[in-house]
């Protein structure tokens, strides 16, 4: 729930329209083709533009609820993928030396 008890979409409308536009973009389009091989699926995110505006319009526990989902399958998503790097729970022993000095063995 949102400030003031009445639910609100996680974005503002606006959002939903400037991601579409940027996954429509020449620039966007020839780098997804570029690194994966194929455009990027935009239609999401018109799709969550028009729910998010039907909610501001009636509130409409349809768009509601479609907003939702959207939004866990993005986040969903995101984690599916593991970090880079190992992330390290201390410094390494010797981090205060010089970096040009050669570490003791």
């Amino acid at each position: 729930m949102a400030y003031g008890g009445e639910w609100r979409p996680p974005r503002t409308c606006e959002d939903y329209w400037s991601e579409w536009k940027h996954c429509k973009g020449i620039r966007n389009l020839f780098h997804n083709y570029y690194t994966y091989g194929e455009a990027p699926s935009c239609e999401q995110w018109k799709i969550d533009y028009g729910n998010c505006r039907q909610w501001e319009k009636s509130k409409s526990p349809d768009s509601k609820e479609s907003l939702c989902k959207s939004e866990r399958a993005r986040i969903i998503e995101k984690q599916k993928y593991d970090p880079v790097w190992k992330l390290r729970k201390s410094p390494p022993r010797d981090w205060y030396l010089p970096l040009g000095q050669d570490k003791p063995k």
